[in-house]
């Protein structure tokens, strides 16, 4: 554990037990003071796409290299593993702005959105011995994202915070360089697990991607108060799922330590539906969709409530939000009806095409562009679309 970290135990925030959503007025005075953090959703390379613009436009304004934390999830999870993988050798000027940005980040994330891996994995994971569809996942990621890196590779400041739910425990399980660790079942520092791996775990969609089951059963655990699954059987083979199952913001490795927070939702939406199916199947899972729409929902009322009552600063930045609901005069130009269409790329790990890539990381930095200004830096200049060949309006 690193100097000045946070001891890992049972967490006391809002987000340990039915707390309400957000807390009543006066009771948030051990609210943090300092500190930046950027949170990315989930939502497959729809995310992974929408959030490369986010990036974009924090690295113009020289905000890219004044974050503490990354945490991430799911799609989220495979931009922040390539940011994360690439930290040192970006080259920061004076003002703040790595120049070569494009090289390090938006390329390689773009080559992985033009290789199809879900439908793959799960037809050689259901067809072969001894290999599984999240292993085949990770092993996509590896050839061609990650390579042979680890947890390792990764850079001490910022730190990057993978999440994955773990199935046995109920809660996350975070991976970073100084550790990995569920607050009940315990931590290993200094963990040597593949980068692959552990993107491969926050973002092991369910049912399809999901369980991804690692094996920590030779590590050096360490118990901390509060821990609670201690046994042996919690900490062999560990059977994770997708950091959203959990918090599909990415929020709670976050919230507690950092004043000022931007909130990347690139996350699925539930649509109404005035038939809903009776047979036990389609029933079970539109009643699933309904309890993760109501997590989803909480977890945005609370950064936004949090927001509005100066508990915390910064701004949410949501692929379903409209520019105009900000009320920036000069705000760069999206149309709803180009955005929402963009919102609504399917959650999968599917190739998309070069137009779509290039709109979905224009949307990211057009919100990105209206929140930050708006919120956390009014001062800052419009900035300018990553691909003006691809302007948001009709």
């Amino acid at each position: 554990m690193s100097e000045g970290e946070e001891p890992f135990a049972a967490p006391s925030e809002e987000f340990a037990a039915a707390e309400p959503v957000a807390r009543q007025p006066g009771e948030g005075d051990d609210a943090p003071t300092t500190g930046l953090a950027l949170c990315l959703s989930g939502g497959g390379y729809r995310a992974m796409l929408f959030h490369v613009g986010v990036l974009w436009r924090l690295n113009e304004a020289g905000m890219l290299r004044e974050l503490d934390r990354i945490a991430s999830v799911s799609g989220g999870s495979i931009t922040a593993g390539v940011l994360g993988l690439n930290w040192s050798k970006l080259d920061f000027d004076e003002a703040g702005v790595a120049g070569d940005f494009n090289d390090q980040l938006v390329e390689p994330v773009r080559r992985m959105a033009g290789v199809g891996i879900d439908v793959t994995a799960v037809l050689a994971g259901l067809g072969l011995p001894f290999t599984s569809v999240s292993d085949r996942v990770a092993k996509a990621y590896r050839k061609h994202l990650f390579g042979k890196a680890t947890l390792q590779s990764l850079p001490d400041a910022p730190r990057f915070v993978f999440n994955a739910t773990n199935l046995e425990s109920g809660v996350l399980m975070r991976f970073s360089k100084a550790y990995l660790a569920d607050y009940r079942v315990g931590q290993v520092l200094n963990p040597d697990l593949p980068l692959a791996v552990a993107v491969a775990a926050s973002s092991a969609f369910p049912p399809v991607l999901s369980p991804c089951t690692i094996d920590l059963e030779h590590e050096d655990w360490v118990t901390l108060p509060g821990n609670d699954l201690t046994t042996p059987d919690f900490r062999g083979q560990i059977r994770l799922s997708d950091g959203g199952v959990y918090d599909n913001l990415g929020l709670q490795p976050a919230w507690n330590q950092f004043r000022t927070l931007l909130v990347a939702d690139a996350g699925g939406h539930m649509g109404a539906d005035p038939s809903p199916a009776t047979d036990w199947a389609r029933h079970s899972a539109r009643v699933l969709q309904v309890i993760d729409n109501q997590v989803r929902s909480l977890r945005k009322r609370q950064v936004i409530e949090a927001f509005r009552a100066d508990r915390r600063a910064g701004a949410y930045l949501g692929i379903r939000s409209h520019v105009e609901d900000y009320h920036l005069a000069d705000a760069m130009p999206a149309d709803p009806t180009v955005t929402i269409r963009l919102a609504a790329t399917p959650t999968r790990l599917d190739d998309l095409p070069a137009e779509r890539q290039e709109m979905l990381i224009n949307w990211g930095y057009v919100i990105t562009d209206t929140g930050v200004r708006k919120h956390v830096r009014p001062a800052l200049p419009r900035g300018e679309l990553p691909y003006p060949s691809r302007p948001l309006v009709k």
